[in-house]
């Protein structure tokens, strides 16, 4: 039985940071017209494509991490228009469909930093 891949292949990597490199651009460029993202710096840490490569998941940050929900809602309002606007810049056969997420990654990080940094976690470090 043969075995499964274990995490996205290399296609799906490239064509997902293509796509991010290319989202970002748009947002750089202005070119999506919404007062919620025009008034945000938002990065695009992440994009994860299906295996199909018809569906683009973009993880979203905005600077600060404020509006976050806002500013997912607002691209979610623009996905048919990022979709048409990005298609001619990647080049494949179909153009995904978008979904945004909140990227917590940071937040999870900070996190387990604390964690580490707690005097209990300290306490029995610091008997080896």
């Amino acid at each position: 039985m043969p075995e499964k891949p274990k995490g996205p292949s290399q296609r799906q990597l490239r064509v997902g940071e293509m796509i991010r490199h290319a989202l970002s651009q748009l947002l750089v460029r202005g070119e999506i017209h919404d007062e919620e993202l025009a008034s945000s710096v938002i990065t695009i840490t992440e994009v994860r494509m299906s295996p199909d490569l018809k569906l683009a998941t973009a993880y979203v940050r905005p600077l600060g991490n404020q509006n976050a929900a806002a500013i997912v809602k607002a691209l979610a309002r623009h996905a048919k228009f990022i979709r048409g606007a990005i298609a001619p810049k990647v080049n494949l056969k179909y153009a995904p469909q978008f979904r945004f997420r909140e990227d917590d990654v940071f937040d999870e990080a900070q996190r387990i930093d604390e964690l580490l940094n707690s005097p209990q976690v300290r306490r029995d470090v610091g008997k080896d």
